[in-house]
């Protein structure tokens, strides 16, 4: 999918902070055994792994989804990246939304997350065996936190 704006997805940068803090922090690699044709920003976006990431803003945007994140949310690139993260999560599930990344933030990672999520059109999905990390910049410096699964079902 090329994006509006003739790219796909995140620039370069954010495609490194992503790929390079789950290594840093999981001990593995966020696109394993994938193709090393084309570039970082292009395997990522194209990956089957659904992958996105919020910034540092109180409450939260949506800041990368590649592709599959798109498909699954039922939303544009334009859409998905104004969204307040908060609401990839139906009302009632925000509370157990919060306690995971809160607990991410303290110790970096949490693996084998399952949750309930809602897409854009109000479609229902159980997450499994997400992992979610916290995102930091070439500094190290906080950046946000970003989440990946393959599994899901729509409930």
């Amino acid at each position: 999918m090329i994006l509006p704006n003739g790219g796909i997805g995140a620039g370069p940068d954010h495609a490194e902070r992503l790929v390079r803090s789950y290594r840093r922090l999981t001990g593995s690699e966020l696109l394993p055994g994938s193709d090393r044709s084309g570039s970082l920003v292009e395997r990522l976006f194209l990956s089957p792994i659904v992958v996105l990431s919020h910034g540092t803003e109180d409450d939260p945007v949506l800041n990368y989804g590649n592709q599959a994140a798109l498909y699954l949310w039922e939303m544009d690139w334009d859409t998905f990246t104004r969204t307040p993260s908060r609401y990839t999560a139906e009302a009632m599930e925000r509370a157990q939304r919060e306690q995971l990344l809160k607990k991410v933030q303290e110790q970096g990672y949490a693996d084998d997350y399952t949750g309930i999520r809602i897409s854009g059109s109000g479609r229902r999905f159980y997450i499994k065996k997400a992992t979610v990390w916290n995102v930091t910049d070439e500094d190290g410096s906080y950046a946000g936190q970003a989440a990946c699964f393959s599994e899901f079902e729509y409930c």
